[in-house]
């Protein structure tokens, strides 16, 4: 739920205006100029303006007064279809704006995701409020939609009310239509009711907004006449006149404006463009295709039917991510509901989608002719930049009334409200596809041949420019339409040309454009609407030297060009680009936003994809199905993008697929798990060409490694070099690999990327400052580089010499301290922070909860909790860098890194500090000052009120002699609320059983479903996923078994479509303990083995740090000279078989303080043991600390 401005925020943002004024120098001098004009107006003029635009109330100093809503960020929320919004970084101005397919080096224009009313705050870099802010967008991206609703919302009150007294929209379409205009006529014609006579608007040009939608699509340009040709705001001129001295600055240079545009390349059309700001519009994202279906089906049975049928089809699904095609889609399934046909929509471009539409629209083949005559019409307009048009058009064009009524009645010509003799087609795009038909129909009429090609393709040149030729939806449609699939679509309605003849006029079209150059994205575009391998091929054989060279080309590789950089925006595009470069034979290598990673170099021929947005799993599913079949890839880096399990599943499948010949995979940072590693397994072992993998600042922990080493092992596997994070790995599994590498002399398994912040070299001595890996290793050889004897747990901190334990410094107040020994980065995972130090330091950390700080701010309603709250101290300056966890997820693409803040609790107030970057699971801080602190997300239309994030399933269990219950939880994964809801739990005897968490994204505010294999009793059924402070009761169903048998199934589904998001097997073996009590043994209990004698051989092998389980038995269990005899040993297994030679004489009491003493020590191993013992015997083992011998 978006939250209302701040006061604060207002006030200040009215404050920092009022200065600009004060600093303009030419403000005050037209302010006089304009009074002095309106004085000098004659009565007559007043008179007309006054009945014009009528009177509003005013207050004393010329203030208006607006009888408007406060500002209600819900309905600002219900008002707005949501589009993501890019803001554009450009340093050098508006002439380096112009969008460029290819790069030859790394592009430096980025940017980042930003809200509706953000459109005119600070610039990025200048940080100045622009006065001039330009959306542009593919044709069909919602920019107009975009503009009206801003209108909408100042109208309302929601938007700019305190920036704007007065905004005015124009369409340009409709404004081209007019001949001439005086500034007063151009001002009545922007508003839907006259809001205040004409003296009293211009009087405070600060405050108004001219929105100019379209500003592209009619054939001017807009020069500024001299200022002194155009000073009265009653004098008439040419429209394109007008509007050019109004953003020439000739006319009120204090106004603002917001203009839509299908390109960048405004310099001709706009000479004296300035400096605006940039935004793109990036079309829907995966979250608001969906809303959109909910929006445009009434019933929701519908909306949820049509959309489960576009979400199995991924490249429809990513189709829909330009909102024109998803009313498109909707359309065409409405209609098959309609009709009562099974719904079915394979359609895999546009085109497809449109002849689909045509298909199920039009009533048969007695409206080919007037088809015909609306082609014509399309074609017309398009040429003539017109998209109105009369009823006289419409006859001219050979149109019969009835047919008019019937393209009205079916959609396809929808009249405008501002005048009943206004015709328009139903959308833009929508007319060019009609267009394009025309050209096809023509050419089958005059058979002309080579002669109508010519025609045509002069004819489209004249239309949008060489340089632009391929952007034109047009000429899109036209590859799309004659290809043999299209023409015979097209047949059905109209005769049209053979399908030999189209490959000659694609031919003709794409040799008369721009030979010798990379292809354009518009180009790339063009051939996937075509999709006619033949063309393919052809074109992407006689193109591919210009995007990647050949590898034996000599002059390439000596001057290093054999690299081709290429910016993408939006899935869209990125499924365009991987379908097309399929048919490129000499791409053996292939980048997918690097990040600007370094540290290692791909030599072979190249293409690099840049993504300045993350990609949704749909994409990635549609980007993998095209790389599989590049039968020439050999090097494929992934590296800085975020993985979910799905996308990795989807890899990992192609790496399997006969004829996939990739030999180099790089997977660094891309967030991956332990939970990955079954996957990672089977495609090393299958049999696969990979000889190269980087695994490197990943997150894959000792048992996601164990079960790499599982497929390292198979006979299948090929690989020569694994790149692996080795320092927070146990002992036994790096002596797992070294005994892997020692059996394959072949496989060679290292660590040569550090993270830049590993080992910070500010405050060090100069011996340690310089390269961060080589101060690692040093590290490493003081420590001995020997093995690490303690194992180590989850809640310690995990550094350079090893685990290092957390102590508890007040139980009931979550306070624990860590000393960490040198310097380096350490990591907690039960925690998630990670702190990197230039010394040895103490830290104490204490669990907070969110509810104590941020209730007492207004952040609660504008910001949401996205991971923990710690209080942290620590020495100043000895901490160089801290990792705080969040559990938003930004595998989704729904959430922009720049929304994430971390607040500071301090005595003065609480301050919200920028992250130096956001990771996967982390927010970083460099050089940070400690207190109370958290990450907190920003909240934006653009993602509803929904936010992806990682969460945990948490179940707890009772058991009884007669029956079971179970505690089901499923919330945000964070650890102060698991710790709050263990605490809770085991006040009342529950026990926690350990299964794997949800593997995808879930979304706050969603509603899910509990249900289980068999006959059991769940109340509630139903779970919202929500974040609750630790300090608050949390949301769970209690499930009642009674008899578990052989064990039951529980699942989650998400209420909305049903999907199963997270299932667990419960069986008898689950029931035991986490960490057992130890109860004394009774005396009337009959004698059975005790746990230390039943364990006695895996406790020699497996106890790793003896010296502290010495220390705990001393003087309770050992003499000094029993302690010093079991010390003298000089292995662990040593010592541990002297300590069960002693142990010989202890009564039950002793055993039962031994294995209290190992429990704190190696509270995993006793786990491990217990859970191996088996089931209920396990419990009673716990209870008793005895179990029966085996038989």
């Amino acid at each position: 739920m978006r939250p209302p401005q701040s006061e604060k925020a207002s006030s200040t943002e009215e404050v920092q205006h009022k200065g600009q004024e004060d600093l303009n120098p030419t403000h005050n001098r037209r302010k006089h100029m304009d009074l002095e004009l309106l004085q000098n107006t004659t009565q007559a003029e007043k008179n007309l303006m006054l009945r014009t635009f009528p009177e509003v109330h005013m207050k004393q100093e010329g203030e208006i007064v607006y009888h408007t809503p406060s500002l209600k960020s819900e309905n600002l929320l219900q008002n707005f279809t949501n589009l993501l919004l890019f803001q554009k970084f450009c340093p050098g101005g508006s002439e380096n704006l112009v969008r460029k397919s290819w790069h030859p080096c790394v592009p430096e224009e980025g940017g980042h995701v930003i809200e509706i009313q953000d459109l005119f705050g600070p610039n990025i870099g200048t940080q100045r409020m622009p006065q001039l802010v330009i959306i542009e967008g593919a044709a069909g991206i919602g920019k107009s939609t975009l503009v009206r609703q801003v209108r909408r919302a100042w109208k309302e009150g929601q938007l700019y009310r305190d920036r704007f007294q007065h905004v005015f929209f124009f369409s340009c379409r409709e404004l081209a239509q007019c001949k001439q205009l005086s500034l007063a006529e151009l001002i009545a014609q922007g508003q839907e009711v006259p809001t205040a006579p004409i003296r009293q608007i211009l009087f405070h040009p600060e405050k108004l907004l001219f929105i100019l939608d379209g500003i592209d699509e009619p054939a001017w340009v807009l020069e500024e006449q001299n200022p002194e040709l155009c000073l009265h705001w009653s004098q008439t001129q040419p429209v394109h006149t007008l509007l050019g001295s109004l953003l020439g600055k000739s006319i009120f240079p204090e106004a603002s404006f917001l203009i839509t545009a299908r390109t960048t390349a405004l310099q001709k059309l706009i000479p004296s463009l300035g400096q605006p700001c940039w935004v793109e519009v990036l079309g829907f994202t995966e979250f608001e295709r969906e809303d959109y279906f909910y929006k445009y089906f009434p019933k929701e049975r519908d909306a949820i039917t049509a959309f489960r049928l576009v979400e199995s089809n991924p490249v429809l699904l990513t189709l829909c991510e330009v909102p024109w095609v998803c009313w498109l889609v909707c359309i065409c399934l409405k209609r098959q509901m309609e009709q009562r046909r099974d719904l079915s929509l394979t359609s895999q471009t546009t085109t497809a989608l449109c002849l689909k539409y045509l298909s199920l629209t039009i009533p048969g083949q007695h409206l080919g002719t007037q088809l015909r005559a609306l082609c014509s019409l399309a074609a017309k307009g398009i040429c003539q930049r017109r998209t109105l048009f009369s009823e006289s058009d419409l006859c001219n064009q050979g149109l019969a009334e009835d047919a008019i009524a019937t393209f009205l009645k079916i959609g396809v010509l929808q009249k405008q409200p501002s005048s009943l003799l206004s015709y328009s087609f139903a959308h833009l795009c929508l007319q060019e596809f009609f267009a394009a038909m025309s050209y096809i129909l023509q050419e089958s009429e005059q058979r002309h041949g080579a002669m109508e090609d010519d025609r045509i393709m002069e004819t489209l040149v004249e239309q949008y420019g060489k340089e632009n030729l391929f952007e034109a939806p047009t000429v899109r449609f036209l590859f799309g339409l004659l290809t043999e699939e299209g023409l015979k679509e097209m047949g059905k309605f109209v005769s049209c040309s053979h399908p030999w003849r189209a490959m000659l006029k694609l031919q003709n079209i794409l040799e008369k454009s721009q030979p010798h150059q990379p292809p354009s994205l518009g180009l790339l575009h063009c051939l996937y609407e075509n999709q006619e391998k033949k063309l393919l091929t052809q074109v992407m054989h006689d193109l591919q030297e210009t995007i990647v060279p050949d590898q034996n080309d000599i002059a390439h590789t000596v001057f290093q060009t054999n690299v081709k950089h290429l910016v993408i925006q939006t899935d869209m595009e990125l499924m365009v680009v991987t379908f097309c470069i399929q048919f490129c034979c000499h791409l053996r290598s292939l980048q997918l936003n690097v990040a600007r990673q370094k540290g290692y170099k791909l030599t072979a021929p190249r293409m690099v994809l840049y993504r300045w947005t993350p990609t949704t799993n749909a994409s990635w599913k549609i980007f993998f199905s095209n790389l599989k079949l590049i039968r020439t890839l050999e090097e494929l880096d992934l590296s800085g993008n975020p993985l979910s399990y799905s996308t990795v599943q989807c890899l990992c499948s192609i790496l399997t697929q006969p004829g996939f010949q990739l030999k180099t995979l790089w997977l660094v940072d891309c967030g991956l798990t332990s939970t990955y590693g079954s996957l990672l397994a089977l495609a090393l072992s299958a049999h696969s060409s990979l000889t190269a993998a980087d695994l490197q600042l990943n997150d894959l922990g000792d048992y996601g490694v164990k079960l790499l080493c599982e497929g390292l092992r198979n006979r299948g596997c090929n690989l020569s070099i694994l790149r692996l994070d080795q320092d927070s790995l146990s002992d036994q599994v790096i002596t797992e690999l070294r005994a892997l590498e020692a059996k394959n002399p072949k496989l060679l398994i290292s660590s040569t990327w550090k993270p830049h912040v590993m080992v910070p070299n500010r405050n060090m001595d100069k011996e340690e400052k310089g390269n961060s890996s080589t101060s690692f290793k040093k590290q490493r050889q003081q420590s001995g580089d020997k093995p690490m004897e303690p194992l180590g747990t989850k809640d310690d901190f995990w550094g350079p010499t090893g685990p290092v334990v957390a102590e508890v410094v007040d139980t009931e107040r979550n306070m624990y301290q860590v000393q960490l020994p040198v310097a380096g980065s350490y990591h907690c995972p039960s925690t998630g922070l990670h702190f990197v130090v230039t010394r040895a330091v103490t830290i104490e950390i204490k669990f907070c909860a969110w509810s104590q700080y941020l209730d007492k701010t207004s952040l609660q309603h504008s910001h949401m909790v996205a991971g923990p709250l710690f209080d942290i101290k620590a020495e100043q300056g000895a901490v160089t860098a801290v990792y705080l966890p969040h559990f938003v997820c930004l595998q989704v693409g729904m959430v922009d890194s720049s929304l994430f803040h971390v607040a500071h609790f301090q005595e003065h107030g609480m301050v919200l500090e920028t992250p130096a970057r956001v990771e996967e699971h982390y927010a970083v801080l460099e050089n940070p000052s400690f207190s109370p602190m958290g990450v907190l997300l920003r909240l934006i239309p653009a993602v509803g009120q929904f936010i992806p994030i990682t969460s945990i399933t948490l179940i707890y269990y009772h058991l009884h002699l007669q029956d079971v219950t179970f505690h089901l939880y499923l919330i945000p994964d964070d650890c102060t609320i698991r710790k709050a809801i263990d605490d809770e739990e085991m006040k009342f005897q529950f026990v926690r059983i350990n299964k794997p968490p949800p593997l995808d994204a879930l979304y706050v505010g969603s509603r899910y479903i509990v249900s289980g294999s068999k006959k059991v009793e769940i109340i509630p059924k139903e779970l919202e996923l929500c974040y609750r402070s630790p300090g608050e009761s949390q949301l769970f169903s209690e499930i009642y078994v009674g008899h578990m048998g052989s064990g039951i199934k529980l699942q989650i589904r998400d209420k909305r479509h049903m999907n199963l998001i997270w299932e667990a097997f419960l069986k008898p073996g689950d029931f035991r303990p986490a960490l057992p009590r130890t109860a004394p043994s009774s005396k009337d209990a009959p004698s059975l083995i005790h746990f230390m004698d039943q364990h006695r051989e895996q406790l020699v092998t497996r106890v790793t740090s003896v010296d502290p389980l010495l220390d705990k038995l001393h003087s309770l269990v050992l003499s000094e000279e029993s302690y010093e005899a079991v010390r003298a040993e000089t292995t662990n297994q040593d010592k541990m078989r002297k300590l069960f030679s002693l142990s010989q004489s202890w009564s039950q009491a002793c055993k039962d303080q031994f294995y209290q003493a190992l429990k704190e020590t190696h509270p995993h191993l006793i786990m491990d043991l217990l859970e191996k013992s088996g089931g209920v015997s396990g419990y009673l083992t716990s209870q008793g600390l005895k179990v029966e011998p085996s038989p």
